[in-house]
C-alpha cells in the first residue's frame, strides 16, 4: 500500500496537468500514487497523462461532471494510501514537499492538514503580484489561515490532505463548488477532528494570469463567504466583512469630497498610507518595486472582488 495518494481534479485545463506532473516526478520521496479525475472536461488530458506512464504510479479516471468537490469524493474512494492529498491543477509542488510533509505528520499527527502557498522565483511579475494579494497579512490572504495569521487555520483545496480514517468518517466534501474546501475544514473542526498547518509542505500556486479573470474569482469567493452560513451559521465572521468594508469606504470618498471635505482628506490619507504599507512589503517579498506597484493593483481587484461579490450575495442574491 502506498501511504500517500495525491488526487487531483481537471476540468478543461490540459495545460495545467504537465508542469504538475513534471514536479512530481521530482519528488525526493517516492511513496505515492497519483489519481487524475478528468471531471467531464471537453478538453482533455489523457494525452499529457501518458507522457508520464512508468515516471509516476498513474491512475487516469474520466466521469461526467460533478464539480471539483465531488471529483475529489471519487479519487478518495479509488485511493490505495494512507493519507489522501488534494492539489488543484495549477500548482507545481517543490521536490522536497513530500519528504517534509512525511516527517511533519511522524511528528505530529493530523487527520487533515493543508499548507501555504507561494510564487515562485520564475513566475511572472503579474503572477506574483497575484499571489501576493491572496497571500498577504495586509489583505485577506490574513484571514486565509496561517500561522501568524488572522483566525484559525482552515486547510484549502489547491494543498491540503486527509487521513484515509478521516475520510470513512466524513465521506469528503459535501459541496460540490463553491466554498467546498471551508465547508470540509470546519465540519472537521466541529467533529473534533485534529486539523492543523504544516508549514513547510508549501506549494508554488500559479492561480489567474490576468486581473479580469482574478476579478472573477475572487468575486465568486465573496459570494461563497454567505453562501455557505446554509451549511454553517458560525461560518461568518466579522472580518471577512473587511473587503466589502473597503470597498463602500473608497466608494463613498467621492460622496465624501462634495458633502465634507474633511471626511475626504482623513479617509484618502488612510488610503494613501495603507497603499504605501503593500507597495514597501510587496516591493520587500519580490525585491522589485515594479512588482510593489503591480500588487497595488492586485490588492484593490482583490477586495473590490471580493467586496463587490459579497455585496452581491448580500443585498440581491440572499440565497
Amino acid at each position: 500500500m502506498r501511504k500517500y495518494s495525491i488526487i487531483i481534479p481537471v476540468y478543461n485545463r490540459p495545460d495545467e496537468i504537465a508542469e504538475l506532473l513534471a514536479s512530481l516526478v521530482k519528488q525526493t520521496y517516492q511513496q505515492f500514487e497519483v489519481l487524475i479525475i478528468e471531471d467531464g472536461s471537453s478538453k482533455r488530458c489523457d494525452h499529457i497523462v501518458e507522457q508520464f506512464e512508468g515516471m509516476l504510479a498513474l491512475h487516469y479516471v474520466y466521469q461526467a461532471n460533478t464539480g471539483q468537490g465531488f471529483a475529489r469524493n471519487a479519487g478518495f474512494r479509488l485511493a490505495k494510501g494512507d493519507y489522501f492529498i488534494v492539489f488543484d491543477s495549477d500548482v507545481i509542488v517543490p521536490p522536497q514537499y513530500l519528504a517534509q510533509l512525511d516527517r511533519a505528520l511522524q511528528q505530529n499527527f493530523l487527520d487533515a492538514f493543508g499548507g501555504p502557498d507561494a510564487a515562485s522565483e520564475d513566475f511572472s511579475p503579474m503572477q506574483k503580484a497575484i499571489s501576493y494579494a491572496m497571500t498577504s497579512f495586509f489583505t485577506t490572504g490574513g484571514i486565509r489561515g496561517k500561522k501568524g495569521g488572522v483566525g484559525d487555520f482552515q486547510p484549502r483545496s489547491f494543498n491540503m490532505g486527509i487521513s484515509r480514517a478521516t475520510f470513512e468518517q466524513t465521506q469528503g466534501f459535501a459541496k460540490r463548488d463553491m466554498g467546498e474546501d471551508v465547508e470540509f475544514s470546519l465540519r472537521m473542526k466541529t467533529l473534533g477532528l485534529k486539523v492543523g498547518l504544516v508549514e513547510e509542505a508549501f506549494v508554488y500556486h500559479k492561480r489567474r494570469g490576468n486581473f479580469r479573470d482574478f476579478y472573477k474569482q475572487i468575486f465568486s469567493f465573496g459570494r461563497t463567504r454567505l453562501v455557505l452560513r446554509a451549511y454553517n451559521p458560525n461560518i461568518l465572521k466579522p472580518i471577512h466583512t473587511f473587503p466589502a468594508v473597503f470597498t463602500v469606504g473608497c466608494l463613498s470618498l467621492l460622496l465624501w469630497y462634495v458633502v465634507f471635505p474633511p471626511f475626504f482628506l482623513l479617509g484618502s490619507s488612510l488610503l494613501g498610507l495603507y497603499l504605501l504599507l503593500i507597495w514597501i512589503d510587496a516591493s520587500k517579498q519580490n525585491k522589485s518595486i515594479g512588482i510593489g506597484l503591480l500588487s497595488i493593483v492586485a490588492v484593490f481587484v482583490q477586495l473590490f472582488g471580493y467586496g463587490f461579490g459579497f455585496l452581491y450575495q448580500l443585498l440581491w442574491r440572499k440565497k
